[in-house]
Parts: C-alpha cells; structure tokens; sequence
C-alpha cells in the first residue's frame, strides 16, 4: 500500500508540476491585456524536447551526462517526502533540513554540468547560482528553525498536520515566499523568459543542454517549484493532510500562483549585487520568525 502511495504522490507531482508554471505564465499575460499561450504550454514544451535528440558538446564527461538525471532524482526524492493529501510513508527518510540538503545536491551537480564544458556561460551561470544559493540557504534554514520552534519538531509530517495560525506562520511563509522566488528563478532574482547574457542564472547553466537532458532538468524546476509552493500554502492556509479536500487544497495553491504573477508582472528584476539586499531581507524577516516563535506568537 505504501508503494502506490509513493508512486500516485510521484505521479502527481510530474504531472501537475508543469500546470503551475502554465497558470503563472497565463495570468502574467492576461495581467498585461495579452492572449499569452495556453497553460499547457509547458506540456508542449517537454514533449517536444523528449522527442529531440541530443547534441553533447565533445570536450563533456560524465558529469554533463549525469547531472540531467541526478537533478531529477532530487526533486522526485524531495516530492517523496511532501505530505500531499496524505502522510507520506517516507516521512521518516528526512526532515525540512533534508529537503534543504536535497535542492542543494541537485544546485551543486547543475554547476558543475555547468563548468563541464568550459562555455563561458556556463561558468558565469554557476558562479552566480552559487552566489545566490549562499544567501538563500541561510534563510531558508532560518525558515525551518522557526518551524522548529513552533511545532517541536522538523519533520515535515508534523508540520502536515492542520495548526491555528500565528504570527510566526506568516511571517516565516512571507521570508519563504521570497526564497521561492529565487530558488525558482523568477523576478526579481531571475528571469526564466530571456537568454540575455547579462541576466543570465539558471538559463545560462542550461544553455549547453538539449533534448531529453533538458526536459528533464525543466520538468525538474516544475517539481521544485510545487513542492515550495506546498510548503507555503499549508504555512498561511492550514489544513490536515489527511483528508482529501482537493478543493480547498487547489484553491490555497492558486493563491500562490496568482501571488507570483502579480511580483513578477509589478517588480522589475534586479541587478545582481541587489539580490543580496533581496534575499538579505528574507534573512531578517525568517529571523523575525524565529522571535515571534520564541516568543509563542
């Protein structure tokens, strides 16, 4: 039974995942007065590329051909460990500060994909992902240990279950809003619609990649991306993962996609050094976070 559990979670998560990314895309359009394509666009996307063939650049090793599926195993492994309608049955495996050390893995085998091939895009992406990886992660570990003091515990089916919420919830969910728009590479941090070599983070440490190599790393980014959202929602918008209540499950979900259209549509995207100052806030805001739980507010 826990095995199609896993497998159904799974499912969903590859499923689903490109939807969300459609729906941002599409109320970004619609916000600016303009048609936009479908929100099954993303689904186009990765068909199209599963059915390309490679082009592998000569002076690539093991690594270029490896990263591809080393990523997509992270996230899949990280969405293993989301309680999505129910408890997931691996819960045990790790805990939020796991689910840190996961995305990390996949980042540091993207990076160095990225400097494989000696393209000077490449390594300009690398340097800065790592740049921006090591003002996320403070946060994002801040984040948790507000959860920590909170709940008692960082084990993600803890924080699954239905809670009252405080100061601490919304505080930390808004420092975790702001992560996620970095660790999804949108406005202000990136832009996932240009390939501007000044603008350039995520895309340009993918720029090397075709075909199935790069549907799976986007397909990956999706699967990141819905698993931050989950996160968020059951921050502000708690409810017990134990019962199946799809409906109000989506509707929490399509609060933070709408939330992403509107920063992305109403900021404009930051030079680099000011990402520091960004994310040098999310700081401050998760360390709020861990005040008002130890203050139990």
């Amino acid at each position: 039974m826990e095995i199609i559990i896993i497998i159904a979670q799974l499912i969903l998560f590859i499923v689903i995942a490109p939807l969300l990314s459609g729906l941002v895309s599409k109320l970004k359009n619609n916000i600016r007065m303009r048609k936009g394509q479908s929100i099954f666009q993303p689904y186009y996307n990765l068909i199209k590329l599963f059915s390309k063939e490679e082009v592998v650049s000569e002076t690539a090793s093991w690594i270029f051909k490896a990263a591809p599926f080393v990523v997509f195993s992270a996230m899949l492994t990280a969405a293993t460990l989301i309680p999505v309608f129910i408890a997931s049955p691996l819960h045990r495996m790790g805990d939020f500060l796991a689910l840190i050390f996961i995305f990390a893995l996949g980042r540091f085998f993207m990076a160095l994909a990225a400097l494989d091939t000696g393209s000077s895009f490449g390594g300009m992406g690398a340097s800065r992902e790592m740049f921006i990886s090591s003002l996320v992660e403070p946060a994002f570990c801040l984040v948790v240990f507000s959860i920590f003091l909170q709940f008692g515990s960082t084990d993600i089916s803890v924080f699954g279950a239905a809670h009252p919420v405080s100061v601490c919830s919304i505080v930390a969910a808004f420092a975790l809003f702001m992560i996620t728009l970095a660790e999804t590479s949108r406005i202000p941090v990136d832009n996932q619609e240009t390939h501007l070599e000044l603008t350039m983070v995520h895309e340009a440490m993918a720029l090397e990649y075709s075909g199935r190599s790069l549907a799976l790393i986007e397909l990956s980014a999706h699967i990141k991306q819905m698993i931050l959202f989950f996160l968020i929602a059951q921050l502000v918008f708690p409810v017990n993962f134990c019962g199946f209540w799809i409906l109000w499950y989506s509707a929490r979900i399509m609060v933070i996609v709408i939330a992403v259209a509107l920063v992305e549509v109403s900021v404009a995207k930051m030079r680099l050094f000011r990402v520091a100052d960004f994310l040098g806030f999310a700081f401050v805001l998760a360390m709020i976070a861990v005040v008002c739980a130890v203050l139990g507010v």
